[in-house]
């Protein structure tokens, strides 16, 4: 989970080595929920994701390099509201991020918890409404602030097909702030930080053959808003491919993206990826027969 989790500590790296400015208000990173049909409904139990990515971006003069893990717990109740299905969902990512042969800095990322509501609309779509925030934490590759987070996604999952698009909505509770963080202002006299809001859409088009999924992803991000005059917007597209296993039950799958435009990033990323599923509770048991 992060807004820019890579472009966010890519900024941060930047600034503190003055290599090149960098800005960012992305708090999900872009293209964390590829892969994953956010849209529809989970079976009901506990869930362990772990998805983790490393990538280079290549500024000028020297790459900017960002790994990124965000272990997630999924649980989707026995119970629904207006139809859909309640789940909640708790994050606490880490980064590690250095430009080649000068810098290098790593912690903790802003802690996350939603709640989400996921319908089965039926004929293999669903459609799901998630909110909740990530919390102020004080790190070298965290924001310095709370910011609400909210998703809308809708999923095709009929006939071994994943057709997911997951929008990503977030705003920062403030806007500049008095201490160092990820998104520093383009003048100092502004204040340390400044938070643009953000817009995230992951895109997955994957197929099922058997046990093995492939397709291609892309997601794309744009920040938001004006924090301060002239800040400097940061927008990224990607596009990429996926390969996929279940080994019934965890599933295995791992993707590889670059951009294909960006604005303000000074490089372009490239990105590989790789996530396990595990489902933490059985399977519930099919329900009888009736005749």
């Amino acid at each position: 989970m992060r807004s820019k989790l890579t472009g966010v500590a890519a900024a941060g790296v930047l600034s503190l080595c003055a290599t090149a400015p960098g800005f960012a208000g992305s708090v999900t990173q872009p293209g964390e929920l590829v892969g994953i049909a956010t849209g529809a409904p989970l079976p009901q139990g506990f869930y362990f994701v772990n998805t983790a990515d490393w990538g280079c971006r290549d500024t000028d003069p020297k790459d900017t390099c960002v790994g990124v893990n965000i272990p997630v717990i999924a649980w989707s109740t026995p119970w629904t509201i207006l139809g859909g299905r309640l789940q909640f969902l708790a994050a606490w990512p880490s980064i590690e991020a250095g430009v080649t042969d000068t810098n290098y800095t790593a912690g903790m990322y802003n802690p996350a918890f939603l709640g989400q509501l996921a319908w089965d609309l039926g004929g293999g779509w669903g459609f799901s409404y998630a909110i909740g925030a990530y919390f102020n934490w004080e790190s070298s590759v965290a924001w310095s602030d709370t910011s609400l987070n909210q998703r809308f996604a809708v999923s095709y999952t009929g006939g071994g097909w994943n057709a997911t698009a997951n929008l990503v909505w977030g705003t920062h509770f403030d806007s500049v702030t008095d201490r160092p963080q990820t998104s520093p202002c383009p003048a100092p006299s502004l204040g340390f930080g400044c938070n643009p809001d953000f817009l995230n859409l992951d895109l997955t088009l994957t197929k099922k053959y058997g046990k093995w999924e492939f397709g291609p992803v892309a997601f794309g991000s744009w920040d938001v808003g004006n924090p301060a005059d002239n800040f400097p917007h940061q927008n990224q597209f990607a596009v990429g491919g996926l390969v996929g296993y279940d080994f019934g039950p965890v599933i295995l799958q791992t993707y590889v993206t670059t951009d294909v435009e960006e604005q303000n990033y000074h490089g372009h990323d490239t990105r590989g990826w790789t996530r396990v599923i595990i489902p933490l509770t059985p399977a519930p048991a099919p329900a009888p027969k009736k005749y």
